[in-house]
């Protein structure tokens, strides 16, 4: 498909500019340092030809284009936010897997289930807002305020946004520079980490220190979805044992919070 002289989204794709690499690290440079809303502006501008180049793959499967072109958008935004200047890897080369990892995302959440053209539209909108208020406050608004801008409910935010959303894999490729691929698990921390394993660790233990009888009954209980009549009739004791072994066993694992 060609798109030298078409229109996309409003945008007539014959008139987009094409930014040099320097130009565009000179950009991220202006955001990352002063947050300049024009810098942003113009860096999305100068790429969306490789949106365009991108979707180009994901045409032949009957989807709205100016919704593809929509969802690439977003994928560049993410990654002009996401981007570290201390790698040496192009922005380009950073930039396709996100935009390409966006829009199969989106296809995959399409084919399960239809968002309507409305519930989409109010999704783009709570984003485009949440940009904004990134780029003018240097913090993540809340639903509330998403909501407060766009004059719209807050439940209606909450369920637009969720309707176009999917959990990223840790695993997916960010973006592959000779043969060397970054993943998303590479690029996040989590100063919690060595505490949460060392709860997980200690919630283990605790399980383990269980009898065998109280292990039985939680597996009964909560794996199973069994009652406490059903359980005690499988293991041969009454029904207040089973309440009593029962809520011993969760005071201790609650003890261990």
């Amino acid at each position: 498909m060609a798109y030298n002289k078409v229109v996309i989204s409003g945008i007539n794709t014959s008139e987009l500019t094409v930014l040099k690499e320097s130009e565009k690290t000179e950009l991220l440079r202006e955001i990352q340092r002063t947050g300049s809303k024009e810098a942003r502006d113009k860096l999305i501008k100068g790429n969306l030809r490789l949106v365009l180049s991108v979707i180009q793959k994901f045409t032949n499967r009957g989807e709205d284009v100016d919704d593809l072109f929509q969802i690439g958008v977003v994928g560049l935004i993410k990654a002009i936010n996401n981007f570290d200047l201390s790698k040496e890897v192009r922005f380009s080369t950073y930039c396709v897997p996100m935009i390409a990892g966006e829009l199969r995302r989106y296809l995959r959440d399409f084919n399960q289930i239809k968002v309507s053209r409305s519930m989409k539209d109010l999704a783009y909108k709570a984003m485009q807002a949440k940009e904004k208020y990134i780029t003018d406050n240097q913090r993540e608004p809340k639903i509330d305020e998403i909501a407060e801008m766009i004059g719209a409910n807050r439940k209606d935010v909450v369920m637009a946004l969720e309707s176009i959303s999917e959990p990223v894999s840790l695993y997916e490729p960010v973006y592959s520079d000779s043969g060397d691929t970054l993943y998303v698990l590479d690029q996040i921390s989590d100063k919690n980490d060595i505490e949460g394993w060392l709860d997980e660790l200690a919630l283990k233990e605790t399980i383990r220190s269980l009898g065998e009888r109280e292990k039985n009954i939680l597996y009964l209980r909560f794996f199973c979805g069994k009652t406490q009549v059903e359980v005690a009739s499988e293991i041969g004791i009454s029904q207040a044992q089973v309440s009593r072994l029962e809520k011993g066993a969760l005071d201790k694992i609650k003890n261990h919070a």
